[in-house]
């Protein structure tokens, strides 16, 4: 895997041609494998001999997997992400009241409000600007963070350094000593945040989780609740990021398709979901660990395999989704569903408020500024330095185009 990243489809379009599972060299040269055809995906992530902890990674089980490992975080953070079985549900249960349809469905009028407010700062920048704005800065990014920090409860002034940690956090071009100290500082602040919440509950969601207890009186420990706001924080706003991000460029680069949506001919979350399959917020997801042998599409993982979900590969999968998967359609119809936001136990709970948020930017967007393009030609963009995310560092636009 490039830890520097890069736009993921020519390579995985080299990979599928291969093969549905391929064996991949992660970084520190540890092996691993990752599942890319959309068949073999989503049954891989369904799997019930296929675990979460890292207690099944061989690897890591046998001391071979040096401190500071650019990757760790997503092996050993304690909270959803990692569990397995009893524990992944008592977690998830903890939590699934904050993303239920009718509390996402509340949380609209504030997404709207805040959409506009962001629109406002994004034409003021723009001026600043001489007429060229980052969206991605601007509006891409502070929508979900806004809308995640308040469902948690984080105050405002923890926004910015929260996304600084996120991003190097899903970075995968690290070294180990930086690895370690972003770890450890994003751990800090979370303490710090949860702390104060500690001392001044409030009507958020960090609140509750403190106070939450489940069925059997069991309550988060203190490594789990950090690990829960570290997937939260992280999950709850990267993804969306990426997602409007991604958007805009597919929109941007296909006029076709925008004056279709414009029209009336296809909807906003029609868009979302095309996007979500035709360039995933999210390339590779690590890890899942076979308990043990498995064959998918003829391939043997063996047990203990680190194995990283391949969602950008398999949007694009032509088995799954026809000769031209490679096209930008939104009027696709979504007939064969896309795995972007997971599949099976682990489906994402964040889905309905990725999607709200996603809608809401796009619609009060292009509505504002119908003619929005980008200001520099699309191949200059500068990608992501991780094969985790999949989204570029800046979107510079100009919003009269």
């Amino acid at each position: 895997m490039d830890p520097s990243g890069g736009c993921p489809h020519a390579a995985n379009a080299r990979l599928l041609s291969r093969g549905a599972v391929t064996e991949v060299v992660l970084p520190g040269e540890v092996k691993g494998m990752a599942v890319l055809g959309h068949a073999a995906l989503k049954e891989f992530l369904a799997h019930p001999d296929v675990a979460k902890d890292a207690r099944h990674f061989a690897a890591l089980q046998a001391g071979e997997i040096p401190d500071g490992w650019p990757l760790g975080a997503f092996a050993t953070v304690q909270g959803m992400t990692t569990a397995d079985g009893d524990d992944h549900r008592r977690l998830r249960a903890l939590m699934s009241k904050a993303f239920t349809t009718r509390r996402v469905e509340e949380l609209r009028p504030r997404v709207e409000a805040l959409t506009a407010s962001l629109l406002d700062g994004l034409e003021r920048a723009a001026t600043v600007g001489g007429g060229v704005v980052d969206l991605r800065a601007h509006f891409a990014l502070p929508l979900p963070m806004g809308v995640i920090g308040e469902l948690l409860g984080v105050d405002a002034a923890h926004h910015d350094r929260l996304h600084a940690l996120s991003s190097r956090i899903v970075a995968t071009d690290t070294g180990p000593a930086e690895a370690t100290a972003v770890n450890r500082e994003m751990v800090e602040v979370l303490v710090a945040v949860a702390a104060a919440r500690q001392e001044d509950p409030g009507d958020d969601l960090i609140s509750a989780l403190i106070a939450a207890r489940d069925e059997n009186g069991d309550r988060l420990g203190p490594h789990e609740l950090i690990g829960t706001l570290m997937l939260t924080i992280i999950a709850g706003h990267e993804t969306t990021l990426n997602l409007i991000t991604n958007a805009v460029r597919a929109l941007c680069t296909h006029r076709d398709q925008l004056d279709l949506v414009l029209a009336g001919g296809a909807s906003w979350a029609d868009v979302v979901e095309e996007t979500l399959r035709w360039d995933s917020p999210v390339s590779y997801f690590p890890f899942r660990y076979p308990t043990r042998d498995l064959t998918f599409d003829g391939t043997v993982i063996p047990r203990g395999t680190p194995v990283l979900a391949g969602y950008s590969a398999a949007g694009r999968d032509v088995t799954a989704h026809g000769p031209d998967a490679g096209r930008f359609d939104v009027t696709r119809g979504h007939a064969t569903r896309h795995l972007s936001l997971g599949h099976g136990a682990h489906y994402c709970m964040g889905a309905p408020l990725a999607r709200l948020e996603s809608v809401a930017a796009l619609g009060q967007l292009f509505a504002r500024f119908p003619s929005l393009d980008l200001a520099v030609p699309e191949a200059r963009l500068p990608r992501l330095a991780s094969f985790v995310g999949n989204s570029v560092r800046a979107l510079p636009v100009r919003l009269n185009g």
